[in-house]
């Protein structure tokens, strides 16, 4: 974490920083503002800003909006003298630090100042470049296109711009546009009044109204209908919305995200996405790397994700030893981070030893399902496995069993078993496509 420290207190600054090294913080120190503001616009990674009230705290915080400059602004005076702390926080700063500092204040500043980064877990080059192009653009309104695989983390970037941006105290309201029918969808993003349609009994807001002044993430938006494209549209060009059997328009300030793990240009060359709309939601893209290109983040994911289900389960937190670091190594990951996250809470749950074990990544359930004649096929088989590492083989088995006793277990309901999943409806299908091409059951119903 980076710390920008502005003003001299008779010491009682570098008291603060000293805290703040203590708890393994990168200190800048300068005296003045505006050698505040030039450290800022060279570094845009500063995490917080600890300003002396006796500084113009107003023009400092102007000239960070102005600039479009995103920090976490913290005042700071002798004693608790609440004028001037009622002043800093109208200002723009979101806290008021009294000095002589106090460790634990500080500590807690400086954790509520990373929470947004706690679910950022990387080292992989591949991320950082991406994460720097994220931050650069985060404190603009521009529309932002996240694209990638299923699973590789685009909302949890959307949420990273958000909380990065100027709206990061406003809504932040996410559409999963697969999830929605199309008939509901119009209804979802714009609103409706009462008595739109049979069972409009009240009016109601939709996404775009709700996330007013804060950011709206249009998830999987090539699943969007391109009769309902046109509207979306007009709604980003002319920053207002037409509610369902409303009679005029209602004005919005939302920025928008989007995602999608599909090649939109190729989509709008089939005319199955509008050409206009593609351009005016990417005017900045992101492409997000699959896991199995980034294995350099394998090892960090799994052990912040054995962290995570062990606390959740009141579980021992563990290591992984090195075979079974291995075996997370040696897989593709089809699935991304969410079936790393799946495969790590299933060890961490199944596991005895003082270590998650390479046994612990390959346990697998006995399970059997209805094939197409209505007799029972076992899916505890190595017949008809892909041939390779033994390694992906095993963990390929683990992930078919636990899709279709999931799908088992909801009554052949996709849309449950995908919630319960965590993986997109479109995501579920495809395994299942895969899964009947490569034998392992009957061909789906389509």
């Amino acid at each position: 974490m980076k710390l920008l420290i502005v003003g001299a207190l008779e010491g009682y600054l570098t008291k603060a920083s000293c805290v703040a090294r203590a708890r393994g913080c990168q200190i800048c120190h300068v005296e003045e503002p505006g050698a505040g503001l030039e450290m800022l616009r060279g570094d845009v990674s500063f995490d917080l800003v600890l300003i002396d009230d006796q500084c113009d705290i107003p023009s400092f915080a102007r000239a960070l909006s102005e600039e479009r400059i995103v920090a976490t602004l913290v005042a700071c005076g002798l004693g608790a003298d609440a004028k001037h702390a009622v002043a800093a926080i109208k200002a723009g700063a979101i806290e008021y630090l009294p000095l002589p500092p106090d460790p634990e204040i500080i500590a807690a500043l400086l954790q509520s100042a990373t929470e947004e980064k706690s679910s950022l877990v990387y080292e992989s080059a591949a991320m950082k470049a991406v994460i720097a192009t994220a931050e650069k653009i985060a404190s603009s309104d521009a529309s932002v296109l996240i694209l990638g695989e299923s699973g590789t983390g685009k909302e949890v970037i959307a949420r990273h711009i958000h909380n990065r941006s100027k709206r990061k105290g406003r809504a932040f309201i996410a559409v999963n546009c697969a999830a929605i029918p199309e008939t509901l969808l119009e209804s979802e993003l714009f609103g409706h009044e009462k008595g739109a349609f049979s069972g409009a009994v009240a009016r109601r807001l939709g996404k775009f109204e709700q996330a007013s002044h804060g950011t709206l993430l249009l998830d999987e938006i090539s699943e969007m209908d391109i009769r309902l494209q046109a509207k979306l549209l007009r709604a980003i060009q002319e920053r207002e919305i037409d509610r369902l059997g409303g009679s005029k328009a209602v004005a919005v300030n939302t920025r928008i995200l989007a995602t999608s793990n599909r090649d939109l240009k190729a989509m709008c060359a089939q005319d199955r996405f509008r050409e206009d709309l593609y351009f005016r939601l990417n005017v900045v893209s992101l492409l997000l790397p699959p896991l199995r290109e980034r294995r350099d983040d394998i090892a960090l994911l799994a052990q912040h994700f054995a962290h995570k289900y062990g606390e959740e389960n009141d579980l021992p937190t563990r290591s992984f030893s090195k075979q079974a670091l291995e075996i997370l190594q040696q897989q593709d990951w089809h699935g991304n981070i969410r079936e790393l996250e799946n495969a790590t809470h299933r060890a961490v749950l199944l596991s005895d030893g003082a270590e998650l074990s390479a046994g612990d990544m390959l346990a697998k359930p006995v399970q059997t399902m209805q094939n197409g004649n209505g007799s029972k096929q076992g899916t505890n088989t190595s017949a008809n496995q892909p041939s390779g590492n033994p390694g992906n083989n095993k963990l390929a088995t683990i992930e078919r069993e636990a899709v279709l006793e999931t799908i088992t277990s909801s009554q052949g309901d996709y849309q449950r078993a995908a919630s319960i999943l965590g993986i997109s409806i479109r995501m579920l299908r495809n395994k299942l496509d895969r899964y009947a091409n490569e034998g392992h059951i009957a061909s789906r119903e389509q």
